[in-house]
């Protein structure tokens, strides 16, 4: 039989397919030494990434505090509720198996009931979404609420398809003190507002991680798979903001906001004037830091009356539209016209250039003509030969545009500047605005300039400005955050007072503080500022607004420092578009601000000094005398200087008024000693007293057997000038002879007209 032979073409074919393979494995065997060596971590990477899930563990957020230690915005432990829709699926089976049971129904119908949110929602993570092992169903769940998805776990059996984490949610004891500095976080723990949104670097912390390894139905592997990486907590800010000034000046704004129907909102500062540190600073629009996107009754009202369907496009943009407006820091953040309180600035270039003298006198006919443009004081018959601290003091526009005129419109721009008008502050907070200062300006720009007219400032420049004249002419740089610290107590950072310029000389600042001041004790135009016991420097002021359509709405403002002869703290209040009332800054806004420093002294530890007039005429603290005797308790009384008039033939007495703990005052304070209570009778009807000047007051008073106690005004029943602008007991109201009447006194004087140029 004849051998084959093999083609010299198979043979070539063999060795291209040889080489092939060859080649094919060689490049396997080439990819796998890579994988083994080179890209080894890239690798064990992915396939440790498929085997484990990795947990956040947030840090805890930073503590802010007050300037006293008081906790402003702190954590809570909450919970998030999630499940594992891939365990779910793989826990449920087959619907044909026996004891198929549907997780995805049992947990979506218990936890819509237990956290409040739809049964559908819940559906849809736990059957959407079936290659995930981790849904969230409802975050900031509180303890009791997470004990009763504990029991439904239980109950259900339900240990790896429904879980709860712990969180650290942030809370703010205050709710809405302070709300507008303070600020709020996102869900996730990102500062959007205020000083959470300024320092969120610093308090936001580094968050741990947990790594657990799980199989592929989402089963936690062994212990050895999982590894822990501890978080690092934030640092703590404690601001200057003392709580208890915060509240006062909260309470004042809302009281203006109430009385004069405010429709633009009020905002006010109050700050510490040797070193730029702001005691408080709230704008009227509170809002809940606890719940911040819930719109505040006003925002809800204008969102209700605005005729948008619920649910639209145009309803919604109103909504997010309204609520920006609610965060919005006013005092940082808004600018307006500055009105009269910027004449403490013109004449303290007037006195710093020495243009003017004490004793020189300028007559006010009530306007001046300028440019062919006839220029009106608020005193439209003219104030008559004033001097240049009457100028001042009586707020005259006349002997403003004379000094505006001396200054020259070259140095009227430099001390704006040096003053602060042309650059921010730099105050540590988001959002801060400018203020509109034309640098061009005209001879006749300045002399309206002259007297706080025709440009723009933000609060919290006017008030640093003023601050350097209560100081003695440093221009500092205010801010909200003394020190920032770590939980053992290092310190991270501590602010330096920042000096940023020299305005005018100490000798000018003295001066300008004792015209002010006597302007408050005297009869200047901020008496309504008035406090007993205390030197207050005060000016008013009241400007048009220049926006279109809003022409005839005005801002009332009132700045303040006192003592006067050794200033501490400044305080300045601007209510925008008050409606309702005598509507200038000497009635809308400087009773409040008097108000407000009441109580800001004395927490501040600045101690009353009363004159010797104050002394005599202040109100007296009614004693207690139930059970006393008659004559006891008469002797007593007379004693302090007032009248005592027995109800009743008995020996004791069983009830009296005014009440223990009530003032009345001196000069007329009578009170009632009954002997049986059954003869206390309500029956005497209470008058409306408003607009009657304390002395008619009080003679209608006293004729029906009542107690007068006045609030505002230091000239008690001897002065004219301030009448009644509110009583504590409502007009119609049945009550007793010797009850108190509380009337508060305010002095309804113009402080200048915001239509100057009619």
């Amino acid at each position: 039989m004849s051998e084959k032979t093999i083609s010299t073409g198979a043979v070539r074919r063999s060795t291209v397919v040889g080489l092939v393979v060859f080649a094919v494995f060689g490049f396997l065997l080439l990819r796998i030494l890579i994988i083994q060596t080179v890209n080894f971590d890239k690798y064990q990477a992915k396939v440790i990434n498929q085997m484990t899930t990795e947990s956040r563990v947030p840090a805890d957020r930073g503590k802010i505090y007050d300037r006293n230690g008081n906790i402003l915005a702190t954590n809570i432990t909450t919970y998030r509720v999630f499940i594992s829709p891939s365990s779910i699926k793989a826990n449920s089976g087959d619907a044909d198996s026996e004891g198929y049971v549907d997780y995805a129904k049992v947990i979506s119908s218990g936890l819509s009931d237990i956290l409040g949110v739809s049964y559908d929602t819940v559906y849809k993570q736990a059957t959407g979404y079936t290659q995930y092992l981790d849904r969230t169903i409802k975050r900031k769940v509180y303890e009791e609420t997470a004990d009763s998805v504990r029991e439904f776990i239980e109950a259900n059996g339900l240990e790896d398809m429904v879980y709860l984490e712990a969180q650290s949610t942030r809370y703010y004891p205050g709710n809405s003190l302070g709300s507008h500095i303070i600020g709020f976080t996102s869900s996730d723990g990102l500062g959007l507002y205020g000083l959470e949104y300024q320092y969120d670097e610093y308090l936001k912390g580094t968050d741990g991680y947990y790594i657990k390894a799980r199989d592929s139905y989402g089963n936690e592997m062994p212990y050895e798979y999982a590894s822990y990486i501890d978080a690092i907590d934030g640092y703590n800010l404690t601001t200057t903001i003392d709580a208890s000034i915060q509240g006062y000046l909260e309470e004042q704004l809302d009281k203006t906001v109430a009385d004069h129907d405010v429709k633009n909102r009020a905002c006010g500062i109050v700050m510490d004037v040797n070193t730029g540190a702001i005691l408080a600073m709230a704008t009227s629009s509170a809002f809940d830091l606890n719940d911040p996107w819930a719109l505040t009754e006003e925002a809800k009202a204008t969102l209700a009356s605005s005729g948008y369907a619920e649910g639209s496009d145009e309803y919604s943009a109103l909504q997010s539209k309204l609520l920006t407006e609610t965060w919005s820091n006013k005092a940082v953040a808004e600018s307006y016209i500055p009105g009269s309180t910027f004449k403490i600035i013109t004449s303290s270039m007037a006195l710093e250039e020495k243009l003017v003298s004490f004793t020189e006198t300028v007559s006010c006919g009530g306007y001046l003509t300028l440019f062919g443009i006839r220029i009106h004081c608020h005193e439209t018959e003219g104030h008559g030969a004033l001097s240049f601290a009457q100028g001042l003091q009586q707020s005259c526009n006349v002997w403003f545009m004379t000094l505006g005129g001396r200054i020259g419109i070259d140095n009227y721009k430099q001390y704006a500047s040096s003053f602060g008008y042309t650059e921010k502050t730099g105050i540590d907070l988001p959002g801060e605005g400018n203020g509109i200062f034309n640098s061009q300006m005209s001879e006749l720009d300045l002399a309206i300039y002259a007297f706080g007219q025709n440009f723009n400032v933000t609060p919290i420049q006017h008030i640093t400005a003023v601050s350097s004249v209560a100081n003695g002419g440093n221009l500092l740089t205010p801010y909200v955050v003394e020190k920032i610290t770590d939980n053992a107590g290092n310190v991270i950072y501590s602010h330096e007072v920042e000096v940023r310029r020299q305005t005018v000389s100490e000798e000018v600042c003295r001066a300008i503080s004792t015209i002010l001041e006597e302007g408050v004790s005297g009869d200047g135009g901020a008496k309504n500022a008035y406090v007993a016991g205390y030197k207050v420097a005060a000016k008013t002021g009241t400007s048009e607004k220049k926006d279109a359509g809003k022409e005839d709405m005005y801002i009332c403002s009132t700045v303040a420092y006192a003592p006067a002869d050794d200033p501490q703290v400044a305080i300045i209040i601007i209510v925008d578009e008050p409606t309702e009332g005598f509507l200038y800054g000497s009635t809308v806004a400087a009773p409040y601000v008097g108000a407000a420093l009441e109580n800001i002294l004395p927490q501040l530890g600045i101690t009353a000094e009363y004159t010797e007039e104050e002394l005599e005429k202040m109100a007296i603290k009614v004693g207690s005398y139930r059970t006393w005797s008659v004559n006891r308790a008469r002797n007593t009384i007379e004693a302090l200087g007032l009248e005592c008039v027995v109800v009743g033939d008995g020996d004791v007495v069983s009830a009296q008024l005014p009440a223990y703990g009530s003032y009345i005052e001196k000069a007329s304070g009578k009170i009632y000693l009954y002997t049986d209570k059954s003869l206390v009778e309500e029956n005497i009807t209470v008058p409306d007293f408003t607009g009657m000047t304390a002395a008619q007051a009080n003679a209608m008073l006293t004729g029906l057997g009542l107690n007068i106690k006045i609030e505002g005004t230091k000239n008690y029943l001897t002065g004219t000038g301030a009448v009644v602008f509110s009583q504590s007991v409502a007009p119609g109201t049945k009550v007793a002879k010797g009850q108190v009447i509380t009337l508060n006194f305010r002095h309804m004087n113009a402080d200048e007209d915001p239509d100057y140029d009619r």
